[in-house]
C-alpha cells in the first residue's frame, strides 16, 4: 500500500516489490556475513592489495566501478568496501551488499563538527537526523533514525579495548553540503546535532529495511562551529588508517 502524501519524498510503498533487485544479474554472489563500509579513500584499496584481497565482485556505476574486496583471514572472511560518497550512491551500494549476504555492516568515515569538538576525534552516532531524501525510499517518515543497539555496543567495547577516547552523538545527515547555511547549522546544534556527514540515516534506514546490523563510527574533520569562518582543517586524513584497522577489528570483534 502507498502511503501518499502532498509531498512526495513523505510517500511511501510499504508492501509492493521492487521492479530491479538489488542483486540484479548477481543472483549467485555470496558475500561474508560481516562488511566494513569504509568511507576511507585509497587506504581501502592499499590495504586489500598489501593483504591480497579478492576482488568478488565489481559493482558497476557509469561514473566508475567499485571493487568489492574480501579479506580471507584465519577466523572468517570480511567484505571490504570503499564506496561513493552521498546517500544515493552509498545506499544503493549497500543495498547490493546486504541482498548479498551482508548482515552485520560498520560503516567508518569522516564528518564535519557543528560543536567545538577538535579534529581526529572519534564519535559513535546513536541517531541520525534524517536531512537526506534516500532514507524516505526505504522507511516511513520520521525526523530521526535510532541506530541498531548490538553494533554500536561491539563499537563502543572494542574503543574501550583500545583505551581509546570517544563520545556518543547524533549525527546530521544532508544531501546538500553547499546548504548547510550559517542558520540552519545553528539550528541543527540546537536540537542535538554535534556533527553533520552525508549518508548515516540513509544506510541505516537500507539496512533496517534488508533485515541487516548496521552501525558506524566518525572521525571529526572539518569544522562548521564558528558560521563566520570555515574552517577545512586537514580534514581528517591523520585518522584514515586508525579508522581502517579498528573498523577491521570491530568486526573482527563482533560476535
Amino acid at each position: 500500500m502507498i502511503i501518499k502524501n502532498e509531498i512526495p519524498i513523505l510517500e511511501y510503498d510499504d508492501s509492493s516489490l521492487e521492479v530491479i533487485t538489488p542483486n540484479h544479474g548477481n543472483e549467485d554472489l555470496k558475500l561474508p556475513e560481516k562488511c566494513l563500509f569504509a568511507f576511507l579513500g585509497d587506504v581501502v584499496h592499499n590495504y586489500a592489495k598489501e593483504h591480497d584481497a579478492e576482488i568478488a565482485n565489481e559493482y558497476i556505476t557509469v561514473s566508475h566501478n567499485v571493487n568489492v574486496y574480501i579479506l580471507h583471514e584465519e577466523e572468517e572472511d570480511i567484505c571490504l568496501v570503499q564506496p561513493t560518497i552521498g546517500a544515493p550512491a552509498a545506499t544503493g551500494l549497500m543495498d547490493f551488499l546486504v541482498n548479498c549476504g551482508c548482515k552485520k555492516v560498520i560503516a567508518v568515515g569522516s564528518c564535519g563538527v557543528l560543536a567545538d569538538i577538535p579534529e581526529n576525534a572519534f564519535l559513535v552516532p546513536t541517531r541520525a537526523l534524517r536531512g537526506e531524501g534516500t532514507s524516505y525510499q526505504y522507511l516511513p517518515a520520521s525526523r530521526y533514525i535510532e541506530l541498531d543497539e548490538e553494533p554500536i555496543s561491539v563499537i563502543e567495547n572494542c574503543f574501550k579495548s583500545h583505551n581509546l577516547p570517544f563520545v556518543t552523538c547524533t549525527t546530521w545527515s544532508t544531501d546538500g553540503f553547499f546548504r548547510e547555511t550559517k542558520d540552519m547549522v545553528k539550528y541543527r546544534l540546537e536540537e542535538g546535532c554535534s556533527v553533520v556527514e552525508m549518508e548515516c540515516s540513509a544506510l541505516a534506514a537500507c539496512c533496517r529495511k534488508r533485515g541487516a546490523k548496521f552501525g558506524q563510527f566518525l572521525f571529526t574533520a572539518d569544522s562548521l562551529a564558528n558560521v563566520h569562518e570555515y574552517d577545512l582543517r586537514d580534514f581528517g586524513m591523520d585518522s584514515h588508517e586508525k579508522a581502517l584497522l579498528l573498523g577491521l577489528d570491530i568486526l573482527r570483534s563482533y560476535k
